[in-house]
């Protein structure tokens, strides 16, 4: 992507930045950690190489990570079948694979969710050999190809949503990089940017690990779509002097009465929108829906490292013995949200009884 031109950047159907690529079995991911200052693709061989890259960030976002969680028992198969293991310690590879990896980032519904379908591939075929590696390969590059599709729909439906010419602000990162491709809340600045829907998007840099200031500023620059990279803490301030229009997130996790788990300082930025009557939406496909929990309180914190907060970038901005709170996300309840936007259509006012209706239809086209 960083090398398109930008007549071509801005034709984003015709060529796609694909965060994870799957060609046969061989696998390669964009080392997010080395954006924006440098494209590094690294190629994974093994399912540990994976859990590592997933555990530090490397690949990030919801979506993909589901993507990535297929991806690892595919590869942990593949280092089976090498090693001619039999059938029971075949089988026991995979599950020790898919407990390591569910481990690593648990508030993302994604990655557990792309772990079952594998296993389920597993236990389907009942065979362990080179054909189940295939198979596993295959359904990893499907998952991928389908949430790609599926952040198109959510896109159309977005943008339609926004006003001529809106200013939207935005939350770390739900574009491409956190997906099969394309973007969930930013696959919906993107299209509205192409039907003129859009001006101008607030970037805001989300610390403390500054997915918004390097991720999402980098997608919008390569793609030619006019923003502006501001601290977090100047979101209430440009909300009062009516520059924001609407505000877009994703989610990591949303549960059966449309509570929502994001980005640490989601839930402030939906607590400021809805003081100053802004639309909040967030953007999710299927996968990111946990039907089983019924709200936000259940859904797992992910706690990270001291590290990130202490010396963001690497660098000390205080004492090294200074104690430290580091979630890595909160739950923004469903009363602040405006709608959800899925693949299956738009959720306005998100609630228990509407969701039960989005479950149904989700059943109904296996989503």
């Amino acid at each position: 992507m960083g090398r398109l031109t930008k007549q071509k950047s801005r034709n984003l159907t015709k060529e796609i930045l694909r965060p994870i690529r799957i060609s046969g079995s061989n696998v390669k991911i964009l080392d997010q950690n080395a954006l924006p200052w440098r494209e590094r693709w690294v190629t994974i061989r093994t399912a540990e190489q994976l859990i590592s890259a997933v555990r530090n960030m490397q690949i990030r976002g919801a979506p993909a990570l589901g993507i990535a969680g297929c991806t690892a028992i595919a590869i942990s198969a593949r280092q089976a079948e090498e090693k001619d293991l039999k059938p029971a310690l075949f089988k026991r590879k995979l599950e020790s694979v898919a407990s390591k990896i569910r481990k690593t980032r648990p508030t993302a519904v994604n990655l557990s969710w792309g772990i079952m379908q594998a296993m389920n591939e597993v236990e389907n075929y009942g065979k362990f050999n080179s054909a189940l590696v295939n198979r596993l390969f295959t359904l990893a590059a499907k998952i991928a190809d389908d949430d790609l599709k599926r952040n198109l729909a959510i896109a159309g439906s977005g943008a339609r949503l926004l006003p001529r010419d809106a200013s939207v602000l935005t939350y770390c990162n739900a574009g491409a990089l956190a997906t099969g491709g394309y973007g969930t809340a930013l696959g919906v600045i993107r299209r509205a940017w192409k039907t003129g829907n859009l001006s101008h998007v607030w970037v805001s840099e989300t610390r403390p690990r500054f997915q918004g200031a390097r991720l999402t500023a980098w997608e919008l620059k390569h793609d030619g779509i006019p923003f502006t990279i501001i601290t977090d803490n100047m979101a209430a301030m440009l909300m009062s002097e009516g520059k924001v229009d609407a505000v877009l997130a994703g989610a990591d996790r949303i549960t059966a009465n449309g509570d929502t788990a994001n980005k640490i300082g989601t839930y402030s930025l939906a607590v400021l929108a809805n003081f100053h009557r802004i639309p909040f939406y967030v953007a999710a496909p299927a996968s990111t829906f946990d039907f089983k929990m019924r709200n936000g309180k259940s859904i797992p914190i992910e706690q990270r490292g001291r590290a990130e907060v202490l010396a963001p970038a690497g660098r000390l901005i205080t004492r090294k013995d200074m104690p430290v709170m580091n979630p890595a996300f909160d739950i923004t309840p469903h009363k602040l949200i405006t709608a959800i936007i899925t693949e299956c259509g738009v959720i306005k006012q998100p609630d228990a009884s509407r969701l039960k209706t989005l479950k149904r239809r989700m059943m109904e086209n296996k989503l």
